[in-house]
């Protein structure tokens, strides 16, 4: 497998020029799927320009100056995706990964309070032997619970990097959700109904601007408002 990819067929998600080199460093398999994350050489190098070279990189992961969700990085092919926190603790400086008006992924920079927690939304879950339930969540963890009072949709709130579950946010009316894909990218709107269906499309989410999308396009960030910062302001 070829550790890099052409730039010009690079993901449309990534904000890189693609005619300044011909190749560009590719993600290794992880959390997130190849379109919806940025690998760390190309996020220190190309998104926040703390480095020039791929070598340079690699020096600030000898060093362990990089971290991503609280866990020192090693990798500088390991991938950074949506909600991913990234810092940098020798410049006492955080970001966290989020999708721009344009359907470019964006690091925004954090209060240190907030690099402590991330968002992950839960794409499916099932009960394991003992009775227990598993939450698979977007960003390729899994987290045991006892109850099952979570629903696929809903976005848990949790400490990095230790997974203790935080806060709670229902894919439902009155939440605040950010639009990742579609027309409406990098918006966001206020929930106003999920509408289940019975064919084999996707379930529907309706938004109280009269804008509609499936269930996928959907991250709940807070209950009644943004529990982040964001690129850009967007109505709600």
């Amino acid at each position: 497998m070829s550790n890099e990819i052409k730039r010009l067929t690079a993901p449309r998600s990534w904000p890189v020029k693609r005619k300044s080199n011909a190749w560009i460093t590719k993600p290794s398999p992880g959390a997130h799927a190849l379109e919806d994350s940025i690998p760390v050489n190309v996020v220190l190098r190309d998104l926040l320009k703390v480095c020039n070279t791929a070598s340079e990189v690699r020096a600030v992961l000898f060093e362990k100056g990089l971290l991503v969700d609280g866990k020192t990085v090693t990798s500088l092919k390991q991938g950074v995706g949506l909600m991913d926190i990234v810092s940098l603790p020798k410049m006492s400086t955080s970001y966290r990964m989020v999708m721009n008006r344009r359907g470019k992924l964006e690091l925004v920079k954090i209060p240190e309070a907030k690099a402590a927690w991330k968002l992950c939304r839960i794409e499916n879950k099932t009960t394991v032997p003992g009775g227990k339930t598993q939450l698979n969540l977007h960003d390729g963890r899994n987290i045991l619970i006892d109850g099952g009072e979570y629903k696929t949709g809903d976005v848990l709130k949790i400490e990095v990097p230790s997974q203790k579950i935080l806060e709670h946010y229902d894919l439902n009316k009155g939440s605040v959700a950010l639009i990742t894909s579609g027309s409406h990218v990098g918006e966001t709107a206020i929930i106003e109904e999920y509408i289940p269906t019975r064919l084999t499309s996707e379930n529907l989410v309706k938004f109280k601007n009269g804008t509609s999308t499936v269930k996928s396009n959907v991250f709940v960030i807070g209950a009644k408002a943004p529990e982040i910062e964001l690129p850009e302001e967007a109505a709600i």
